[in-house]
C-alpha cells in the first residue's frame, strides 16, 4: 500500500457521511429540536445543520453532529443570555450539557451534539450574531460561507486527515480554525497527493502557524486564531513536529 492509499484508506474508515442517518434524526435531531423549539418560541427562525456534517468534513471520532441555531433578528435578549439561557434549559431537562466557545456540546441518546446559539443581523441574508463564552463577547459570523469556503475548497480529503490526527492526540484545534489552516497551508498544492500534502501541512504548523493570523472568511473583524491560547498553538506545533520526525504512517495519523 503507498502512502497515499494508507491516508485515504484512514479517511475513508473515520469520515462519517454528510446524511444523517435516520435512527439519528428519530433518537436525537427530533427531540432535541423540540426542546430548542420550546426554549425558544417565536423567537425561532430555524434549526439547522451545520458544521463539519454540512461542509463533508465530519469523523466518527468527534462531535456526531452540529445544530445551528438561528433566532429572529427581532430577539430581544442579549447573546449572553441567550448561550446561558439554552444552557441553563438543557441542564433543567436533565440533559448533558457542557459551556464551549461559541456552541454548548449535548450528550443527548449517545450522541455528541454541539449546539450554537445565534441572533440573525436582520430579517434578510444569513449573517449572525453569536456569543464567544471564552472571551466574554460576541461576534459576527456567516455559517453558511463558512460551509461553502470549505466544501469548494477541494481539501476536505487532507481536512479529514488533519482531524483525525488532532483527534488522535488530543489537540485543541477548533475545528473552523483547523480548516483555514489547512486550505491556507496547501494553497496552490495539486489535490491528489494527500501524503505529501499532509506532510506539508505539518511543516507550516511547524513554521508558520504561530505567527499567522487567520481571518474569519464571513468577517474579517473576527480572528479566529485568536480563539486559541498561545500555549495551545504550541502544543498543536509540538504534536506536528513530533509527527514529522516519524517514519511510519500509522504513527504519524493514526
Amino acid at each position: 500500500m503507498t502512502a497515499d492509499e494508507y491516508v485515504i484508506s484512514i479517511v475513508n474508515k473515520y469520515k462519517l457521511s454528510q446524511i444523517i442517518s435516520q435512527e439519528m434524526q428519530t433518537k436525537v435531531v427530533t427531540p432535541l429540536s423540540q426542546v430548542i423549539n420550546n426554549w425558544a418560541g417565536d423567537c425561532l427562525n430555524k434549526i439547522e445543520i451545520s458544521g463539519s456534517r454540512a461542509k463533508g468534513t465530519a469523523i466518527s471520532l468527534a462531535t456526531d453532529l452540529d445544530l445551528f441555531i438561528s433566532l429572529k433578528s427581532t430577539t430581544t435578549d442579549t447573546l449572553k443570555e441567550i448561550y446561558n439561557s439554552l444552557y441553563d434549559t438543557l441542564i433543567s431537562k436533565k440533559i448533558t450539557a457542557r459551556k464551549q466557545n461559541v456552541s454548548i456540546g449535548v450528550k443527548y441518546a449517545g450522541a455528541d451534539v454541539d449546539l450554537v446559539p445565534a441572533k440573525r443581523q436582520d430579517s434578510h441574508g444569513n449573517d449572525h450574531s453569536l456569543y464567544r463564552n471564552k472571551a466574554d463577547t460576541w461576534t459576527k459570523t456567516n455559517v453558511t460561507t463558512h460551509i461553502n469556503t470549505v466544501k469548494n475548497s477541494n481539501r476536505t480529503t487532507e481536512i479529514v486527515a488533519t482531524k483525525i490526527w488532532r483527534e488522535r492526540f488530543s489537540l485543541d484545534f477548533p475545528s473552523i480554525y483547523l480548516e483555514l489552516t489547512v486550505i491556507e497551508a496547501l494553497k496552490g498544492r495539486h489535490g491528489n497527493q494527500p501524503a505529501t500534502n499532509f506532510m506539508t501541512f505539518l511543516d507550516y504548523l511547524i513554521n508558520n502557524f504561530l505567527s499567522k493570523t487567520v481571518y474569519d472568511p464571513a468577517n474579517t473583524n473576527n480572528i479566529i486564531s485568536e480563539d486559541l491560547y498561545k500555549y495551545e498553538k504550541e502544543k498543536i506545533v509540538k504534536q506536528a513536529r513530533e509527527s514529522r520526525n516519524v517514519s511510519s504512517w500509522d504513527d504519524i495519523i493514526w
